[in-house]
């Protein structure tokens, strides 16, 4: 049986849209379900993890999907990874990540919809 793979991204909510024209959190949303549709559909065990933009609760949010669900690889959305105000929230998922689960595969996405691409890099579905 394959570990699961935790699809973690900022939550809709807690982005700062002024940076991204022409995007707002209905538009997010529909794109992140859609995205993971896809990846169900190709077969691949994900389990969705969106965190606030604050680290200390994003931790927490991170240990509790870990805590409910095995994963061995992580998909890291790039809100969180290249946004330079979220650095430390990067930094601290990072190495939270490699704590709660030593040899993680991290892979690493561009958008919602690049993220089947990304994890076929990190691993095959399990159909």
């Amino acid at each position: 049986m394959q570990t699961g793979i935790l699809s973690l991204g900022l939550h809709p909510g807690a982005i700062d849209y002024s940076r991204y024209p022409g995007l707002d959190e209905d538009t997010l949303t529909a794109r992140i379900a859609a995205g993971e549709a896809a990846l169900r559909a190709e077969g691949f065990d994900i389990v969705p993890c969106q965190v606030t933009a604050d680290p200390d609760e994003a931790e927490r949010e991170v240990r509790a999907c870990v805590a409910d669900h095995p994963v061995g690889v992580v998909m890291i959305g790039a809100g969180v990874r290249m946004a330079p105000e979220h650095t430390v929230l990067f930094e601290r998922l990072v190495n939270l990540l490699n704590h709660l689960v030593p040899g993680i595969v991290f892979c690493f996405n561009t958008s919602p919809e690049t993220t089947v691409d990304a994890l076929r890099r990190a691993v095959r579905p399990t159909r």
